[in-house]
């Protein structure tokens, strides 16, 4: 009779949670969309330090589902795969470094939208996850705003391209 009482409990747990993580899977799925495409650098500031002008210009961002690249110049900068959780205020974002100067580290960040601006700061690897988005010398984190670059549009009279 136990074992049935707790088969019957578990079932109902299980029944009560799976809606919940259904909700939280759809909600980072959307979330996730809005990292999605290629962005280019607007700002940039490492340990306090604000990113020259000639390097910010060519820094960009592409995210392809989870995995992200920045590259600088044409060259990659870093790769990651990013894990998200929109439900948290300020929502949070961990780079699982896969490539690049911290690879195999892991930098814990937080990430704000607003349009097509991306803001997000990361603590160093290691390092807590910060609480707020600043970036004073001597903390160790790296502050950066980021614009959506919006795909080219076709000419009058033109088909999009396929």
């Amino acid at each position: 009779m136990k074992t049935f009482k707790a088969t019957v409990l578990l079932f109902l747990i299980t029944a009560l949670i799976s809606p919940a993580r259904a909700e939280d899977n759809e909600a980072i799925k959307k979330e996730l969309a809005l990292f999605q495409g290629e962005w280019t650098m607007v700002s940039g500031s490492a340990n306090g330090q604000d990113m020259p002008e000639d390097m910010r210009k060519e820094m960009k961002r592409i995210c392809k589902g989870d995995e992200l690249t920045v590259t600088m110049s044409g060259e990659v900068f870093i790769k990651a795969k990013i894990t998200i959780d929109p439900s948290k205020k300020p929502k949070t974002i961990d780079y699982q470094m896969t490539e690049g100067f911290t690879k195999g580290k892991t930098q814990l960040g937080i990430y704000e939208f607003d349009g097509d601006t991306l803001k997000s700061c990361f603590g160093s690897p290691g390092a807590e996850r910060p609480t707020d988005f600043t970036g004073k010398p001597g903390a160790g984190r790296t502050l950066s705003f980021w614009k959506r670059v919006k795909p080219a549009q076709p000419a009058a009279g033109q088909k999009p391209a396929q």
